[in-house]
């Protein structure tokens, strides 16, 4: 099997709404390609029992995980120091982070608030962060990176070569104009059950004129099976008097 993951998205901003989260969409993708299973995806607060559970469960439940948010120098970013809680070791000054961010900010910047990013769990291994400077860092199978969409991204690239993966997902889709859910579900569930290896979705839209339908997509570990699967619903739409057309739409919501 695939290696498993979990993403903690960590802050008040998102649960309130403030903040759009684009991040897990990017992980989800990257992590599709790489042939690791995404399991879980929770949101939570900037509240340390809350994310000291959350860490301890996740990382004994799941190969990789990966959190976004809560490692800047304000009060709110307990993200670090939570880590250190979840696996039961200080929350200290790292040296060489501590070294890089020094030189980093002109004398006298580098202030008690922003020596907070260079705190880390004792055993950490630091992720490099090519943006802003500030890393994130690895502690066993937790991988702790920054919400900032383009800081997170570059912190993950930085990861992604040392982590275990597997075999690639495979993707086909189709989409039709004119067809609903509740016009094909009963043949959608006979291909589904011919096929239980092969995650199978569909998903309604609309595009930018009114004009609807649905999208439906294959997924799967074994690239034959998943073009069988992608084979079947093209005819299935046929038969429904549809014209199947490859791909997903491209203005969907």
């Amino acid at each position: 099997m695939n290696p498993t993951a979990c993403i903690l998205v960590i802050g008040n901003e998102i649960l309130s709404g403030r903040t759009q989260d684009v991040n897990v969409q990017y992980i989800a993708r990257r992590l599709a390609e790489m042939g690791i299973s995404l399991r879980e995806v929770r949101i939570i607060p900037d509240i340390r029992p809350v994310i000291v559970s959350a860490v301890t469960e996740a990382r004994a439940a799941y190969d990789h995980v990966f959190t976004t948010g809560g490692i800047g120098p304000t009060h709110d970013d307990i993200t670090s120091s939570c880590v250190a809680d979840a696996f039961g070791v200080p929350w200290a000054p790292h040296p060489e982070t501590f070294e890089l961010l020094e030189k980093h900010f002109a004398p006298g910047e580098f202030n008690a608030a922003r020596q907070r990013m260079a705190t880390l769990p004792v055993g950490a291994t630091p992720i490099r962060n090519p943006v802003s400077i500030a890393p994130g860092f690895t502690m066993g199978n937790v991988h702790v990176m920054a919400g900032v969409p383009r800081i997170m991204r570059a912190m993950f690239e930085e990861i992604a070569p040392t982590l275990r993966c597997g075999k690639p997902v495979t993707s086909r889709s189709w989409h039709a104009f004119g067809l609903y859910e509740g016009g094909l579900a009963e043949k959608l569930e006979k291909i589904q059950d011919r096929h239980p290896d092969v995650d199978i979705g569909s998903y309604p839209f609309h595009d930018h004129d009114g004009h609807g339908g649905v999208a439906l997509v294959s997924k799967g570990l074994d690239a034959d099976e998943v073009a069988q699967v992608a084979q079947d619903i093209r005819q299935m739409i046929e038969k429904l008097g549809f014209t199947p057309i490859e791909g997903e739409p491209a203005h969907k919501a």
